[in-house]
């Protein structure tokens, strides 16, 4: 997918100015260099690192640096930073502390990811570990595999929702629990900017939530917007659980995170809507009431 961000240009003109005279120039070569950057130093033998993010790292676009210290000796770390051309900033530890990582173990660091500087074709991620012994620090950095892949995917899907929200802001408004056996309403709301053109189709299924009707598992919405237009649109979604198993409810990740099936700048995709932490909460105990196992 190539998503143009209009509203970042970036500039690639490079000045480069040579004014070095030749009667200078054995000076010039005799200079001493200056000293090395200790933040420059590469990560020390045997410790690897690896990006990854798990399910419950999603909803708070989070992931974790896994420190794996093959050394021999425990290792500790102080601050986290994680660049990538992809990143509009750095992407930096949640929780100021350290981690102590054994001889031979393994530690996840979290971090919080950044906004996504739309427009760049590729990256690859590198990290920055400050390492603490005796009250001195060293910074080293190093490559950092993303070895589940999830790194293309949520740039490409973060910068198809930028792109959308040139045309619309897309969002759950509301939601109107029902009793058992009765759809509850869940409203899509779609306010255009007037600024671009978008079509929102469908919206999906989650693994806990479906609409009355759709056995296909999504919800026709087919609202398009286009440049000049100002009239916000809503949309009432015939919400019911997908399955009623409290386990699915007790441990749920993604339960209330939904896909919009899009189209933007003529390329379809998908973006995600996700209901709000307290209407997630709400939605969650009418799922439990609905299926006939929530107290009261």
């Amino acid at each position: 997918m190539r998503l143009r961000r209009r509203w970042r240009a970036r500039s690639l003109a490079v000045a480069v100015v040579l004014a070095v005279a030749a009667p200078l120039a054995a000076c010039a070569a005799s200079a001493p260099e200056p000293p090395p950057d200790p933040g420059a130093q590469s990560l020390p033998a045997g410790v690897a690192v690896a990006l990854i993010q798990l399910r419950s790292d999603v909803a708070a676009r989070q992931a974790q640096v896994e420190v794996h210290n093959g050394t021999g000796e425990p290792i500790e770390i102080g601050e986290v930073s994680v660049t990538d051309p992809r990143f509009a900033g750095d992407a930096t530890r949640v929780v100021d502390k350290s981690s102590v990582v054994r001889a031979g173990g393994t530690v996840d660091i979290r971090i919080q990811l950044p906004e996504m500087a739309c427009g760049v074709e590729d990256g690859a991620s590198e990290v920055a570990l400050a390492f603490l012994e005796d009250g001195t620090e060293a910074v080293r950095t190093g490559p950092l595999p993303d070895t589940l892949g999830f790194l293309p995917r949520l740039y490409e899907r973060e910068c198809r929702a930028q792109a959308l929200a040139d045309a619309a802001a897309v969002g759950i408004s509301s939601f109107e629990p029902s009793s058992s056996g009765v759809p509850a309403a869940l409203v899509l709301e779609i306010a255009p900017t007037g600024d671009g053109a978008a079509q929102i189709a469908a919206i999906q299924s989650t693994n806990l939530l479906t609409f009355a009707g759709m056995p296909a598992g999504s919800f026709p919405i087919g609202v398009r917007v286009a440049p000049g237009d100002s009239v916000a649109t809503t949309v009432e979604l015939p919400l019911v659980p997908l399955r009623c198993d409290p386990h699915a409810v007790q441990e749920d990740k993604r339960g209330t995170v939904f896909n919009l099936e899009v189209e933007v700048e003529g390329e379809p995709g998908l973006v995600q809507v996700a209901a709000s932490e307290d209407m997630r909460g709400r939605i969650l105990t009418w799922v439990a009431h609905w299926c006939g196992f929530g107290a009261g």
